[in-house]
């Protein structure tokens, strides 16, 4: 069976209160709409995905992300062209996102070209572009080379 893609991811954050003006601007800014707006959720649709950044429990409220703990890492959203990564690294820096790194090459395909961000709550962030078919171009061997594999492996 091959998916039709992620139809949903929902963020837990700590902060709720400073976090949602942030995903308020970035997810309108991905042309994505409300679906709801409470004290506790924000939910958007569009751009072939759902968001929702969901308050913390009370007893969760006080732990940091943490990026190598269990559970996500990042998430990165796709752009259609690398321009609109060079886009979003502008719109980023207006709203005084944490940049962890401007747009740059990456060998995790060929052309790969990302910006990395944290939200206020420190919850990593990622838009890339590959063109063409990226590690999906069936002249490609998979896995990567060995080499490629053992420097993407580490921090």
């Amino acid at each position: 069976m091959e998916l039709n893609g992620i139809a949903h991811i929902y963020l837990t954050v700590r902060d709720f209160e400073s976090c949602l003006p942030f995903y308020e601007k970035l997810l309108a800014y991905f042309d994505m709409k409300c679906l709801v707006r409470s004290d506790r959720l924000f939910y958007c649709v569009g751009s072939r995905t759902g968001v929702g950044i969901r308050a913390a429990s009370q007893e969760h409220s006080d732990t940091p992300f943490d990026q190598y703990r269990s559970g996500m890492h990042h998430l990165c959203f796709r752009a259609r062209r690398r321009e609109d990564v060079d886009e979003i690294f502008r719109f980023l820096s207006e709203l005084e996102a944490n940049i962890i790194h401007p747009p740059e090459e990456s060998d995790w395909a060929t052309g790969y070209y990302s910006v990395l961000f944290e939200d206020p709550d420190g919850i990593r962030l990622e838009v890339n572009h590959v063109p063409g078919k990226g590690n999906l171009d069936p002249e490609l061997d998979l896995p990567l080379p060995r080499q490629i594999q053992e420097r993407l492996s580490h921090p």
